[in-house]
C-alpha cells in the first residue's frame, strides 16, 4: 500500500508540475501574441461588451459597409483583401465580435446572434450609422440575419458569404464542447490550448480553405493566432456549441426579412453545407439573390473577393433608386 500511495502522489504531482508549466508558457505566449498583432482600431463601450472597431475609407461616399467576420477569426480575416479594396470607394467598418480579436465581453454567455446584434447596433448607433450594407461570413451569417430581423431600419442590404443560417446534423467538435464547460474547458484553455494550437493552427486553416490553396502569410496578416488565447478561445466555443440552437430559433423567422439580400456560397464547401444553409436561406427570405460557385470553398472573401465587391456595389446603386421611389410615394 505505501509502494501505491507513493506511486499515485508522484503521478499527481507531476501532472500538476506539467500542468502549471503549461500555464506559465500560455502567459508568456498571450504576451507575445498581443505584441505581436495590437489592435488597429478605436474601442467603443456598449452595453456587456467592449467592441474593437476598425473605420476606414472615405466617410462622405453613401451607404456604409459594415464588415463581420466568421468563427475562429476577427475582423482582419475581412478586411484583407475585401475590406481594403471596398475602402477605396466606400466607408467600410469592420468589427471584431464579442470576445473575439480585441473585443471584449462581460459574459462568456453572451454569445448567439440575438445579442451579439443588440451590441452591434448599439456600436453603430455610437458610430453615426443609421443604415448600411451588412457583409456577413460564415457564423455571421446568422448574426446578419438577426440584425434584418431585430434591428430592421439599420440594415439597408445583406450579403452573405458562405454563412450558417439553418441547424444542421452533428455537433461543432467534441473540443469546442470540453472548452465550453464550466471548469475543464477553462483548465484546457488556459494550459494546453496555446502551446498545441501553435502547431496546429496553420494546417486548421488550410483546411478551411480547400479546394482553394491558403495565400502566403495569410495565417500572421490575418492575426488568426489570437484565437489561441484562452478567453478568446473560450468565447469562441461558446459562440460554436450555442450556435445550432440559435439558428434553430430564428429560421422560423427568415421570411420576415425585407432587405435585398445576395448569397454567395460555394458547391464543394465542407465546413458550412451550401444545400443545409444558402440554399434554404435563399428560398425563404423574399428579396434574396443566390450564387453558388461549383468550385469556391468556404473562404469566399479571399477567393473572389472581385466578385463580392461587384456584388456588394450593385446592391449599393440598386438601393439607392429603390430608396428613392418609396420616399417618393
Amino acid at each position: 500500500m505505501p509502494w501505491i500511495v507513493r506511486t499515485v502522489s508522484m503521478i499527481v504531482l507531476s501532472a500538476v508540475t506539467a500542468l502549471a508549466l503549461l500555464a506559465l508558457v500560455t502567459q508568456a505566449g498571450i504576451v507575445v501574441l498581443q505584441r505581436s498583432f495590437p489592435p488597429q482600431g478605436r474601442m467603443i463601450e456598449v452595453e456587456g461588451a467592449r467592441l474593437h472597431v476598425v473605420d476606414i475609407g472615405p466617410r462622405d461616399a453613401g451607404l456604409p459597409i459594415v464588415m463581420l467576420h466568421g468563427a475562429s477569426s476577427n475582423l482582419e480575416a475581412m478586411r484583407r483583401p475585401l475590406g481594403d479594396m471596398l475602402a477605396g470607394n466606400h466607408r467600410v467598418v469592420l468589427i471584431d465580435r464579442p470576445g473575439h480579436g480585441w473585443s471584449t465581453r462581460a459574459r462568456r454567455q453572451d454569445s448567439t446572434p440575438q445579442i451579439q446584434a443588440r451590441m452591434i447596433d448599439e456600436a453603430l448607433g455610437k458610430l453615426g450609422i443609421d443604415r448600411a450594407i451588412f457583409v456577413v461570413h460564415s457564423w455571421s451569417g446568422a448574426l446578419g440575419a438577426r440584425l434584418a430581423l431585430d434591428h430592421a431600419s439599420r440594415v439597408a442590404g445583406l450579403v452573405m458569404l458562405a454563412p450558417v443560417t439553418h441547424p444542421w446534423r452533428g455537433g461543432v467538435g467534441r473540443y469546442n464542447e470540453f472548452i465550453a464547460t464550466p471548469v475543464i474547458g477553462p483548465l484546457l484553455a488556459y494550459t494546453i490550448t496555446l502551446p498545441l494550437g501553435y502547431f496546429v493552427t496553420e494546417s486548421g486553416a488550410r483546411n478551411v480553405f480547400l479546394p482553394q490553396t491558403m495565400p502566403d502569410r495569410f495565417v500572421n496578416e490575418s492575426a488568426t493566432p489570437l484565437l489561441l488565447r484562452p478567453r478568446e478561445f473560450i468565447a469562441n466555443a461558446y459562440d460554436l456549441v450555442t450556435l445550432k440552437e440559435a439558428v434553430a430559433a430564428q429560421a422560423p423567422r427568415y421570411g420576415e426579412v425585407r432587405a435585398p439580400v445576395t448569397i454567395i456560397a460555394g458547391a464543394p464547401d465542407k465546413t458550412v453545407k451550401t444545400d443545409i444553409h444558402a440554399r434554404p436561406f435563399a428560398a425563404t427570405v423574399p428579396n434574396a439573390k443566390l450564387i453558388v460557385l461549383p468550385d469556391l470553398g468556404h473562404m469566399v472573401q479571399n477567393a473572389v473577393p472581385d466578385l463580392v465587391k461587384t456584388e456588394i456595389e450593385t446592391m449599393i446603386a440598386n438601393i439607392a433608386p429603390a430608396q428613392a421611389a418609396a420616399n417618393f410615394n
